[in-house]
């Protein structure tokens, strides 16, 4: 977490002990545990005389934290140690709380962390009806991934292309590779047998996709807009390509030596 940013704000009263917090997400018969006592602490941080700073958060003025905090925590898991991975979990977690408070006080919203979990346990027990006595068998992971796919049809009945549910906001590299799996999952692309750049591992490509930018950038181009675009171009032929399209148009990747 980077030194300066709000996420915490000095009281303007005296501080609460511990002791002080009421743990109302904890059975009065048990002794409550720490992610007890953080939620308690969240109550209270936005709760009558505690935090001006967290009082006035939305779910619209959190997002940035939400997604450095998420940023943060890839690289701990990429590069840090145990400890840092500790934090940087922990204010990914916080981050989950405060949303969830935020929603327990807002009129027509009404959940809080309670309800979060208890949908998330609810949406993992049926994603793995082989594991909960479901009618599904599965051996191995590719087994699970192939009727997840059913499972999520399901669910969500109103998506009608494998593009529905993407977050368009992804970061453009992570788009393309989610793009490029729904176009093989729709027959439109097969990547073992599709042309491009041939790399081994990430230590080569890594300084391939930084030489790329470097041209790009050289040469006055803008990489980020340009791959946005021609994603862009890809989801539109997706799109076709379900609707019985059959022109194969940006698929066709380019043949481009590594030497």
């Amino acid at each position: 977490m980077e030194e300066g940013r709000p996420v915490r704000c000095p009281r303007s009263r005296k501080a609460s002990t511990m002791t002080e917090l009421s743990f109302s997400s904890a059975p009065a018969s048990e002794q409550p545990t720490k992610l007890d006592e953080l939620v308690a602490v969240m109550e209270r941080l936005r709760g009558p005389g505690g935090c001006p700073w967290d009082a006035d958060q939305t779910h619209e003025s959190l997002v940035q934290y939400l997604i450095e905090e998420t940023y943060e925590l890839v690289e701990a898991i990429e590069t840090g140690n145990r400890d840092d991975l500790i934090e940087e979990l922990g204010d990914v977690l916080y981050q989950v709380l405060f949303h969830a408070d935020i929603a327990a006080h807002t009129p027509g919203e009404d959940f809080d962390i309670q309800d979060v979990a208890a949908q998330m346990t609810a949406k993992m027990v049926g994603r793995h009806p082989h594991v909960f006595g479901g009618d599904r068998t599965a051996e191995t992971a590719d087994d699970v991934v192939e009727f997840w796919d059913d499972l999520k049809k399901r669910e969500k009945p109103s998506r009608t292309s494998v593009l529905d549910g993407i977050p368009q906001a992804m970061p453009s590299l992570a788009l393309a590779d989610k793009l490029l799996g729904r176009a093989e999952k729709v027959g439109l692309l097969d990547l073992h047998e599709a042309g491009g750049v041939q790399v081994d591992s990430e230590d080569e490509l890594g300084p391939l996709l930084l030489a790329i930018v470097a041209s790009a950038k050289a040469k006055g181009l803008d990489a980020e807009r340009a791959l946005r675009s021609t994603l862009r171009d890809l989801q539109s032929e997706i799109r076709e390509h379900e609707a019985d399209a059959s022109d194969a148009g940006i698929i066709g990747l380019p043949s481009v030596s590594s030497d």
